[in-house]
């Protein structure tokens, strides 16, 4: 997969206000994907907030493996991070989260009150890629409307105040690094929707998760669509294509997607297998791994 270079004048105009704003806040909250908490994280904040506190929020758990969403909890608060899992749909662990703010600022809290200074709600900088849930979170916790949804990303513009009774919350615009160049993470992004359908070839993508779906979570595909088994195929970059086709096809089939003259539409077939995907229809999905000590991260 060739590098996605995805970086509009927007994205570059929110990365300069949102360090032009750090300045107002106490924490960050970071959300990321629970299926790709590493691939999900913009690796700009650290140099962005500094030693700001942070804390982590893993959005759609819903959608994400359970065990593996209990392991990248373990994983980030063995770290000293405090982290929450929310589903903003349903509104689960979305009370966790201002305790959370609380207990990352801790310490702040702790000065300001050798130096008489009365504690006030705390603020927080809502910050994560597009698409990964900020509005719908801040929506859930404000009890309204307070911004907009969609499922396409780069919903939020700018950055906007959300008033809450014991936290305030900057919204910012959802940004993305210039490039993406490491493989695992940009397929990751793109097999979640978190990339726009326009700038990745989504049959490649669908052939990818094909690809990885059979080494990852087998059986998966094969019961969703009703087609033959798949077996362990082989992640060779230069021939993705060629070990996911049949399987596409298979679901073409399956599904009725033919071309004129009954060829088997296997562009719409992959489309088919992204969306449901990415809306939980093939069942809850992690793409990476928490890495063992001193390991990187495996997806």
């Amino acid at each position: 997969m060739q590098p996605i270079h995805w970086f509009p004048g927007h994205m570059a105009k929110a990365r300069r206000e949102m360090t032009e704003s750090l300045r107002q806040v106490d924490a960050v909250l970071e959300l990321v994907d629970a299926r790709l908490p590493i691939a999900s994280a913009n690796p700009m904040l650290g140099e962005l907030i500094g030693s700001k506190p942070r804390t982590v929020v893993m959005t759609r758990t819903d959608l994400a493996d359970p065990a593996k969403t209990a392991a990248w909890s373990a994983y980030f608060s063995g770290r000293g991070t405090p982290v929450v899992g929310i589903d903003a749909r349903t509104g689960s662990g979305v009370r966790d989260i201002v305790p959370a703010l609380n207990e990352a600022i801790a310490e702040k809290r702790a000065r300001d009150a050798k130096r008489g200074i009365r504690p006030r709600p705390v603020r927080a900088m809502v910050v994560g890629i597009p698409n990964v849930g900020k509005s719908s979170l801040i929506n859930r916790l404000a009890g309204r409307a307070a911004t907009k949804t969609g499922d396409k990303p780069g919903i939020t513009k700018q950055q906007q105040w959300i008033r809450l009774g014991n936290a305030e919350l900057l919204d910012t615009p959802g940004v993305l690094w210039p490039k993406l160049d490491n493989e695992a993470g940009a397929f990751a992004l793109a097999m979640s929707g978190a990339v726009k359908g326009e700038v990745v070839d989504l049959p490649m993508v669908a052939a990818y998760f094909v690809v990885w779906c059979s080494n990852h979570y087998p059986g998966i595909v094969e019961s969703r669509y009703e087609i033959d088994p798949i077996p362990r195929l082989q992640a060779d970059p230069l021939q993705l294509w060629e070990s996911a086709e049949p399987v596409i096809a298979a679901i073409a089939k399956r599904r009725g997607l033919l071309r004129s003259g009954g060829v088997f539409d296997t562009e719409r077939a992959a489309e088919l297998l992204l969306r449901e995907l990415q809306t939980g229809q093939l069942g809850r999905i992690t793409f990476e791994t928490p890495p063992n000590r001193d390991e990187s991260v495996q997806s």
